[in-house]
């Protein structure tokens, strides 16, 4: 679980690399297009452009380069050329790239057009519960410790927290130990070390936290039909705290990485 520096040098440049993915579709994603033409030109773009590998491409044979996940679909939405974006909707665009051999994850909600103030809150509130979880980490902190701190700000909030879906260590594999929750006790579970990678991820509902598997074998959906949101990075834990591996942008004026 633990990566070296030089590991931990590949892990940032995939990272870097996964950041202009979402960069890219910031222009991209908008009313009229379908979760089939996001997939594309996230294949296009990684493969053409970054010289990269889209890594959920033939994991546990899924066939396509992302998950995009609208509205009250909790996770794993497969792309349909169908599936049309409208004003209003709002999704989340899971991407995993490898390069040199390692793995970044990340996901990142889009909102198109103009949205509910429900959906708005619920999106700005994921972001918030991700974010108290990752300013948590550093060497000695727990698990449980990260998953209390995402699920205070969730459950203040009147929301709750899927279950069944966790973020994962990361590097070489996509899925590697541990398993990180993101609710839980403070001071339980295992203690963090420096060098230590794994992705914070939560989905968090607006309704229920009880959940519905399609028939289609992937998608995961809220049983009562409610909202989803979620958001995620991959992070290094320092020698002294993090290192948000996926950082966006835009993020770096409002997170510096610690």
């Amino acid at each position: 679980m633990v990566k070296t520096p030089a590991e931990i040098g590949l892990m940032r440049e995939s990272g870097h690399l996964l950041a202009q993915v979402f960069a890219m579709l910031d222009t991209f994603v908008v009313a009229g297009i379908s979760t089939m033409d996001i997939n594309l030109k996230v294949e296009s773009f990684i493969e053409n452009e970054l010289n990269a590998r889209p890594a959920s491409r033939g994991q546990y044979d899924f066939p396509y380069c992302l998950n995009t996940s609208i509205n009250h679909v909790v996770c794993h939405g497969v792309p349909k050329a169908s599936q049309i974006l409208r004003n209003g909707d709002i999704i989340n665009c899971d991407i995993t790239l490898e390069k040199n051999g390692f793995i970044a994850d990340s996901s990142k909600m889009y909102c198109i057009g103009k949205i509910t103030p429900m959906a708005r809150r619920l999106v700005e509130t994921t972001y918030e519960a991700m974010w108290a979880g990752i300013r948590t980490v550093k060497p000695g902190v727990t698990l449980g410790d990260i998953g209390h701190a995402v699920q205070q700000v969730a459950e203040k909030a009147g929301y709750s927290v899927v279950r069944e879906y966790c973020g994962h260590g990361i590097g070489r594999e996509m899925h590697e130990e541990p398993q990180v929750t993101h609710y839980g006790k403070p001071g339980i579970g295992m203690a963090l070390a420096a060098g230590m990678t794994f992705t914070i991820e939560p989905m968090i509902n607006q309704g229920s936290h009880k959940l519905k598997h399609m028939k289609d074998g992937w998608t995961v959906i809220t049983r009562d039909k409610k909202l989803s949101a979620q958001w995620e990075h991959t992070i290094a834990v320092t020698a002294d705290g993090y290192e948000v591996l996926t950082l966006r942008e835009e993020e770096k004026t409002l997170h510096t990485t610690e």
